[in-house]
């Protein structure tokens, strides 16, 4: 845990335009903390947790999502519904009506690293209107020591402001919430929007462009542990999917849950200093790292309490998408600094509601590059609108809205560090089992554990006709046996007893899969098309 400064310390938001009515500098987590309570702006859990209402948006809003259009993106980033250009004088004038809207206020002001490897790190400035949104990012970026804030220079600038609200008509946004990075000016620009992932998200989309772009390093949405002998794990997957729950592992130190760059020298190291995790349904038996880690300077979001402030976890009213952040050090089993090496394995996750893909199955190196382009999850019914039956959800890289370059960018970057490094890649179904979404049941936890944890010590044997099946449909290498994990888990079809309504899925997983790949074929080798599920349709 690093030092803070004093409650008292204070700067000038001059160079930014901004003449707040009173500045708050580093104040530690336990200040924020009271002056939420204060203001009426949160409660206190019986966990000692913060608790907080992010009010009209609960989740990010990608569609309000910009990147400003000039000399440095221009020709580089990959425009359209994903990447959203702005005009930089549209950026200007809204930003000056950010800070005329600040003008007077007080606001809460906290300098900060991105990426734990000091060869990579950028200092960056956080300019908060609330302030947990400022203990947010405490939480979650780097926190500098005392020493480090003598002379800091910030490189990239977050001005946050959830009460101001666009105007469309006036202001180029769709709407009166909207997130726009400016590459030029290094700055990160929210407001309309109390959801606070849109804070970090921000700055880990800018470090998307600048670390492939500028420093030879592929940026991963994913999260990272190390075992005992040094070897690096790496888990992809979207939100849901558990990317933060396997990587918190009692048996193997964590080095972060969300996002990671992997270098040029075969180095893995977090961009942040905290976790954001969802809580949906959390328990103490299932995942005991995270439920351990909320307590005191864990800001939990949108959850019901009750009246003595205990929390219930299964309670969706206000969204499904519960969050808690917290610093890395609420973890005991960490990696420190989080840097890993040796990255030796790398796991897909994705929620299959249909229920047909293998528990765990091992890529080719083609397979893992087609793969990783669809990033492919599923919708369960009753998570949206109108959502009746599981509906396929493909997101580039498994982290499209964050990714300003073209997927195949990063694909390349990866299957080269794959064959360099001689990287194993599973694809790991943390969704249905037996069926689909409605019908079968979710894959049971301790099964993917040890299917992970086979994979991680070589249980899972060599890749022979005897130990591999090939599935019929999507082509890839699906283990025979696995300690701890009954034989008829590990075949889908098997778990379904209906041969028939197994294949036809199958098959419509499989089209939707070649339907969405169409967008990349015409940048995507030979190869990388050979790595998708077989053409053939039911």
């Amino acid at each position: 845990m690093s030092s803070s400064a004093s409650d008292t310390k204070t700067i000038s938001l001059e160079p930014y335009g901004i003449s707040a009515g009173q500045v708050h500098y580093q104040l530690p987590a336990d200040a924020l903390h009271r002056i939420t309570l204060e203001k009426g702006m949160g409660q206190e859990a019986d966990s000692g947790a913060l608790a907080v209402n992010t009010g009209e948006f609960t989740g990010r809003s990608p569609q309000d999502r910009f990147i400003v259009r000039d000399n440095i993106t221009e020709d580089k980033v990959w425009w359209g519904p994903v990447n959203l250009p702005f005009q930089p004088d549209a950026f200007d004038r809204l930003y000056n009506k950010v800070v005329a809207y600040l003008e007077g206020r007080e606001v809460f002001v906290r300098d900060c690293f991105a990426c734990a490897d000091p060869n990579y790190r950028m200092g960056i400035r956080v300019i908060n209107e609330y302030p947990w949104s400022n203990q947010f990012a405490y939480n979650m970026f780097i926190r500098p020591t005392a020493e480090e804030l003598e002379g800091f220079q910030e490189e990239w600038v977050v001005v946050n402001a959830p009460g101001f609200k666009a105007d469309p008509a006036v202001d180029g946004t769709r709407q009166h919430n909207f997130a726009i990075l400016n590459f030029t000016r290094k700055v990160a620009l929210i407001g309309g929007t109390g959801y606070t992932g849109e804070i970090k998200k921000g700055i880990f989309s800018a470090l998307n462009f600048i670390l492939p772009v500028y420093k030879n390093t592929l940026p991963m949405h994913c999260s990272a542990n190390v075992g005992e002998d040094g070897e690096t794990a790496i888990f992809f997957g979207l939100s849901g999917t558990g990317k933060t729950t396997l990587s918190t592992d009692p048996v193997r130190k964590l080095i972060g849950d969300d996002e990671h760059g992997w270098t040029a020298e075969d180095t893995v190291f977090n961009f942040e200093g905290g976790c954001y995790a969802k809580v949906i349904n959390l328990s103490a038996e299932n995942e005991p790292e995270i439920y351990k880690a909320i307590r005191k300077g864990a800001i939990l979001e949108n959850v019901i309490m009750d009246k003595a402030g205990k929390v219930d976890f299964e309670d969706t009213s206000i969204t499904q998408n519960t969050r808690v952040s917290y610093p890395l050090y609420h973890i005991d089993n960490r990696e420190e600094p989080s840097i890993g090496h040796n990255p030796k394995h790398i796991f897909f996750l994705t929620a299959d509601a249909f229920g047909v893909l293998p528990p765990i199955s091992r890529l080719t190196p083609a397979q893992a590059a087609y793969h990783f382009i669809s990033g492919y999850t599923a919708k369960v019914a009753g998570t949206e609108a109108g959502v009746d039956e599981p509906v396929p959800s493909f997101s580039a890289c498994f982290g499209a809205p964050f990714m300003p370059l073209h997927p195949t960018v990063y694909a390349e970057m990866l299957s080269r560090k794959m064959k360099e490094s001689g990287t194993n890649v599973w694809l790991v179904n943390t969704g249905w089992t037996g069926g689909p979404y409605g019908v079968g049941t979710r894959m049971k936890l301790k099964y993917t554990r040890a299917m992970i944890h086979a994979a991680l010590n070589g249980d899972l044997g060599l890749y022979t006709y005897d130990t591999y099946h090939i599935h019929s449909v999507f082509g890839v290498a699906q283990p025979r046996q696995c300690p701890g994990v009954p034989t008829q888990v590990l075949s889908p079809r098997a778990t379904w007893n209906n041969d028939e309504a197994y294949y036809k899925t199958a098959f419509k997983l499989t089209n939707a899969f070649r339907e969405n790949f169409k967008k990349f074929e015409a940048y995507a080798s030979e190869e990388i098309r050979r790595g998708g599920p077989q053409r053939y349709a039911f």
